[in-house]
């Protein structure tokens, strides 16, 4: 004797996104709210000492009021920056490019080569940063560096699976192809004409440089392979 017995199409997420990526993107909603909730005083020394600040690694870093620090010091803001955001306009931008990119690059590094990876293209953005502007006191937060890596990482995986043959493994578009060149051009050429008119980035000194995500950017896009769980299983 058969039992039958209803069987409910089991729901699938509203949003197919690694865990990974949301626990990134609550710590660094998280991160923000905490800043703009505690009391403003609280908020500036916040941003004093874990915004990135050229000046702060300059010769006259001291004349302008930033005290003597350690290397651990010094180092955390190339880190800690991109967890702090100027507005809930400017962190919500950043968290949604998180969304549309972070869930194709998590997929073919991995948690722990995504979060490397990540972290990579968000110092070399601060980075490049530094490197035009080197005496600037002005405060620059946010995740654009580091996301403008994932982006170059995410054309270079969606491209390569354009080209998939079965059988074979997704290899990442070369760096040489049109698609890609195409792309970078696009992307250099809007952030040089927002670097040049502003455009777009309004008036607040803590919104991150537009150098920065140049820096970000070209990281990511020259060293995705390094990071590849694909390659490094193609050649064990």
């Amino acid at each position: 004797m058969a039992f039958f017995q209803d069987k409910k199409p089991s729901r699938e997420p509203f949003l197919n996104v690694p865990a990974s990526i949301l626990w990134l993107i609550g710590i660094i909603l998280a991160a923000h709210a905490a800043r703009v909730l505690v009391p403003v005083q609280w908020s500036r020394e916040i941003l004093f000492t874990y915004a990135f600040i050229p000046a702060r690694y300059s010769f006259g870093g001291e004349a302008l009021g930033f005290p003597p620090a350690g290397l651990f010091e010094q180092a955390i803001p190339f880190v800690s920056y991109m967890f702090l955001h100027a507005d809930f306009a400017h962190v919500a931008i950043n968290t949604l490019w998180l969304l549309a990119f972070g869930p194709v690059a998590i997929r073919r590094l991995g948690t722990v080569r995504f979060l490397l990876f990540f972290t990579l293209c968000g110092i070399a953005a601060a980075v490049a940063h530094l490197a035009v502007s080197p005496g600037s006191v002005l405060p620059v937060v946010g995740a654009s560096g580091a996301v403008s890596g994932l982006m170059a990482a995410g054309i270079r995986i969606l491209y390569g699976r354009r080209n998939f043959v079965f059988g074979d493994r997704p290899a990442l578009a070369p760096i040489l192809s049109r698609p890609i060149l195409f792309f970078t051009a696009i992307w250099t050429v809007v952030n040089i004409v927002v670097g040049l008119t502003g455009l777009g980035m309004g008036q607040a000194p803590a919104l991150i440089a537009w150098v920065a995500h140049l820096g970000g950017y070209y990281t990511g896009l020259l060293t995705i392979g390094l990071f590849d769980a694909r390659r490094e299983a193609d050649t064990a």
